[in-house]
């Protein structure tokens, strides 16, 4: 498996990140079988792991500590903050107390003693940029995380954080982490140029588009529960929108068919093939998921591929607005309005 650098940081990852929303009462409540899927996923050569505090509530964390045992310095281990752990208007956000909590509740669960990477899982308006990086820029200072990221993301917002590190001399955004697929484009018009523009490394979520990609739904099959416990994706059949993306599916399916390879295959090295994309997060429930998405690390897609697709899906174009997990509360239509 090739390696990529990680933006400016000279750190090397594989094009494909592990992520762990899926290992725990989320997903797979096998601890055993999700560890085995993890050790698989290295031995495959995948090399940096994405996990979140709120995952299954800190038991995602909890198995990826497992998991790591006498592997750890040879993994890129990234985790996430911000969104609630408990009750309370202080168990949660951007704040230097919360953050501060935080990180070393992660620390303990991974049982590590340091983290590679530690992102704002999303942007709020109740955050205080300077605040946020100021603490983060301790936690660098202090050891105990070695670079900072962002996750869903506006333009606007990673050009605020980038212009807050430069002003306050704090540690600043290395990487961004935005959702990405051959459905959900809305970064390409923004998003991606913002994030080459500043040297920062992506790290897209959602390559599969919450299972739309993966042959799950299909216009000839049933609706089926999606795997995870918190799906992010809306799944009405009835909506134009989605009715759309079905189509597409379909189509997207003879592609690959035409071109040799899977559906997942040509989602997921869609995402990873463009240039401002550094590793797409897969998120296996199973060893079989697993199996059928590491394939796509070596798929290189050519241009009459990529043409064929962009006749789909327009580059900039997220077909179900809806799928956008990203953006400033400030730019949503009641806020532009009044």
């Amino acid at each position: 498996m090739d390696y990529r650098l990680l933006g400016r940081t000279g750190v090397q990852v594989s094009p494909l990140c592990l992520g762990t929303m899926m290992f725990g009462p989320w997903g797979n409540p096998d601890v055993a079988d999700s560890i085995r899927v993890i050790h698989h996923a290295l031995n495959a050569g995948i090399n940096f792991v994405d996990t979140a505090d709120v995952y299954s509530g800190g038991e995602s964390e909890q198995i990826v500590g497992q998991a790591l045992k006498g592997r750890r310095d040879d993994v890129v281990l990234t985790a996430k903050f911000c969104m609630p752990m408990g009750e309370g208007p202080n168990q949660s956000g951007g704040s230097r107390r919360y953050i501060m909590t935080a990180v070393e509740d992660s620390l303990r669960r991974l049982d590590t003693d340091y983290l590679d990477l530690y992102q704002v899982h999303r942007p709020s308006a109740l955050m205080d940029v300077d605040e946020t990086l100021g603490a983060l820029t301790d936690l660098v200072r202090q050891g105990k995380v070695r670079y900072i990221g962002s996750s869903s993301y506006s333009g606007s917002q990673i050009v605020e954080a980038q212009v807050a590190s430069r002003d306050g001399h704090l540690a600043r955004f290395v990487t961004e982490q935005p959702p990405y697929s051959i459905l959900v484009r809305g970064i390409e018009a923004d998003v991606l140029p913002t994030v080459q523009r500043h040297g920062m490394g992506a790290l897209t979520y959602s390559p599969l588009a919450g299972g739309w990609l993966s042959g799950k739904w299909r216009a000839d099959a049933p609706p089926r529960p999606t795997s995870s416990a918190r799906p992010r994706i809306r799944f009405d059949m009835t909506s134009v929108a989605n009715q759309q993306k079905l189509e597409v599916v379909e189509a997207l399916t003879q592609v690959a068919d035409e071109a040799g390879i899977s559906l997942i295959e040509l989602a997921i090295a869609f995402v990873i093939n463009h240039p401002g994309v550094t590793s797409a997060i897969i998120g296996p429930r199973t060893m079989e998921q697993l199996v059928s998405q590491l394939p796509a690390a070596d798929v290189r897609l050519s241009p009459e591929i990529l043409d064929r697709i962009d006749e789909l899906v327009p580059p900039g174009v997220t077909i179900n607005p809806g799928d956008n997990s990203y953006g400033a509360a400030e730019l949503a239509c009641a806020a532009r309005r009044r």
